[in-house]
């Protein structure tokens, strides 16, 4: 046997995802080179790890056990780097954190400078929407949530990190009529949903029921992604946050259109359960958060003030 950590990884990814090519994309890898680590993994047993029928790929129960013991193998190495790094007295360990889908326009830049400077955290974040985030969050899952919506009923603590502006956004071929109003305009267009649990579509829903709008729904897609580029292909408009669109802005390939009533200002927060005991890694990051928000949201997002 002469399989290395990197494949063990890539086969316990493609294992997790059940698919070669998420698990590319979740590792920053090309599809062809998962797949050849894949087969040189699998070349090393006479027995069939996964099996493909028709385009898709399934892990055989033999697979699942070599998966099992492969992360057990990458936990016994984390550990023995966290032990490596403790006993230099450096911070070891994990970072849990789930954030909402379109947080990961704006986590990734509060994180950055922290992970670089503490070689031994792991980075675990969850991306996925509000409902399962608060899910982790109430079961005690994470060390912190990133919402743009505070929760209601919710025993929490929060560290407000930026503003959240949502605008009614179509594409560069979009024709704005002067003097319509709101209703006017929304009975009118398309209007593209994100699914039900995401933070953007309860903004959506609670702005239309404030003004009393009647809307023309056209679909519901499940990621901020999917809906931009739905708007991009002229199947609709829908109401986005700004963070998300920066560079499709920038290349005019969207804008913004005025509406009464818009943008929508809510705030992105990170959230922890009110009397959690931190850990020494959240107690660092916390802290590190309190004394640089403000230099990060200079630094990453000054772009936001041309569109208040």
């Amino acid at each position: 046997m002469n399989y290395t950590l990197n494949q063990l990884q890539i086969f316990l990814k493609i294992v997790k995802t059940e698919s070669v090519t998420l698990a590319a994309e979740e590792l920053h890898l090309t599809q062809p080179a998962v797949s050849i680590q894949l087969k040189n993994l699998q070349d090393q047993f006479e027995i069939p790890l996964t099996e493909v029928i028709g385009r898709k790929i399934y892990i055989t129960d033999f697979g699942r056990e070599i998966a099992q013991a492969a992360e057990h193998i990458i936990n016994q190495v984390y550990a023995i780097n966290y032990k490596t790094l403790a006993y230099k007295g450096q911070l070891t360990g994990k970072l849990k954190i789930s954030i909402v889908s379109t947080g990961k326009y704006v986590m990734p830049f509060f994180l950055s400078n922290f992970m670089n400077n503490h070689d031994g955290i792991e980075l675990i974040m969850d991306v996925t929407n509000k409902q399962k985030v608060l899910e982790s969050l109430s079961n005690n899952e994470i060390d912190f949530a990133l919402v743009s919506i505070i929760p209601a009923n919710y025993n929490i603590e929060k560290l407000d990190l930026l503003q959240n502006n949502l605008y009614l956004v179509g594409n560069s071929n979009t024709k704005i009529e002067k003097g319509k109003n709101a209703n006017d305009m929304l009975s009118k267009l398309p209007l593209i949903f994100r699914e039900k649990g995401s933070g953007t579509r309860q903004t959506m829903e609670n702005y239309i029921n404030k003004y009393h709008l009647a809307v023309l729904k056209k679909m519901e897609l499940t990621s901020n992604e999917a809906v931009k580029q739905a708007v991009l292909a002229g199947l609709g408009y829908s109401i986005m946050p700004l963070i998300g669109i920066k560079n499709e802005l920038i290349n005019n390939q969207l804008k913004i259109i005025p509406i009464k009533g818009l943008p929508i200002k809510t705030t992105w927060s990170l959230v922890w359960l009110k009397g959690k005991k931190h850990s020494p890694i959240s107690e660092a990051f916390l802290n590190y958060l309190k004394k640089e928000k403000s230099i990060i949201v200079q630094n990453h997002f000054k772009w936001y003030e041309q569109y208040k």
